[in-house]
């Protein structure tokens, strides 16, 4: 597998024009603000979402301007989302730095939150491009629908495996699908292939998040991600539903007896991954991960053999390859 920065070779100067945009639609007048945007482009991540973006619009066409804009748009409203989640979470660390809430309050992050939604809105409207924003703003919706029906299933613990699967396609793959549909819009793609690149990056997506499930229950201490801490937020994951479906009686009920009154108890929250891992529940995870992923890379079997096609196909193995 190639590591990160082979991959994005063939899109590394747009990913670079699209910096610029970037950090040119965040200025404000207001000076607190510049000191949060600036705060914010510090520490950012990996550029996967625009490199999404980059690579369905190569594989469409020629990157334009607006394919630069419609990779803002994803960030500028992505990172509004993970703003407001870390409100909602009560959440000080963002990646490995204090969250926006930690440093500035909740009043502050939420209003940051706010601007940065306003500013993808406006960068879309004041350039005419009412598709991109469409695209992103469903991808919106469905995160938020996501998240909520998790937190619903949570309370009553009763999430089947049809349920996971609705839950990760809005909260998590909803944003890679819209990453590879606004890029094939943004070159002018026909209908047939944005749906084709928005079926492709969804599938990416499940994949993805079925891998970070999969770090809750790994001792990995490149994660980043204390271990059992999904069960200890009674987030019912696939690996813990399979087991779940799979047990008889007497050990669905102690499972659950767990999560729902000892899950904060570092004992028993060990009991039920050491179930989950010697009941087959992470391979049969791991079994669907790589099913999803190699559906994914089928589909880039309709556009001609390039390197952009073939890093994109790298880059699906990265994110269910990944160690954090």
């Amino acid at each position: 597998m190639m590591n990160l920065d082979d991959i994005k070779r063939p899109v590394e100067k747009h990913l670079s024009g699209f910096e610029k945009t970037f950090k040119g639609s965040m200025k404000s007048p207001v000076p607190l603000l510049n000191i949060i945007m600036n705060y914010i482009i510090k520490r950012k991540g990996k550029q996967l979402r625009p490199m999404f973006v980059f690579f369905a619009a190569d594989l469409n066409g020629e990157v334009t301007e607006a394919t630069y804009r419609a990779a803002s748009l994803i960030e500028l409203l992505h990172t509004a989302t993970l703003i407001h989640d870390d409100v909602v979470d009560d959440s000080n660390l963002r990646r490995g730095f204090f969250s926006i809430n930690a440093l500035w309050k909740n009043k502050i992050a939420v209003l940051a939150g706010d601007y940065l939604l306003s500013r993808g809105l406006l960068l879309s409207l004041e350039n005419g491009d009412f598709h991109l924003l469409q695209i992103v703003s469903n991808a919106v919706r469905e995160m938020s629908e996501g998240e909520l029906m998790q937190i619903e299933k949570a309370w009553k613990l009763n999430i089947r495996e049809e349920d996971y699967f609705d839950i990760i396609r809005k909260k998590t793959a909803s944003l890679i699908a819209s990453c590879c549909a606004v890029g094939a819009a943004s070159v002018g793609a026909d209908e047939d292939h944005i749906s084709l690149m928005r079926t492709f990056g969804e599938k990416v997506g499940i994949a993805f998040q079925i891998k970070d499930d999969l770090f809750d229950y790994e001792h990995n201490n490149l994660t980043g991600k204390p271990t059992g801490v999904d069960i200890k937020e009674h987030k019912m994951t696939l690996p813990l539903i399979y087991v779940l479906n799979n047990a008889d009686g007497a050990t669905h009920r102690r499972v659950i007896n767990i999560i729902r009154h000892n899950h904060r108890k570092p004992e028993k929250v060990e009991q039920v991954m050491n179930l989950v891992n010697e009941s087959g529940g992470i391979r049969y995870a791991r079994e669907k991960m790589l099913a999803y992923r190699s559906e994914a890379i089928a589909l880039l079997n309709h556009f001609p053999d390039k390197p952009t096609r073939q890093s994109l196909e790298q880059l699906v193995l990265y994110t269910t390859e990944r160690n954090k």
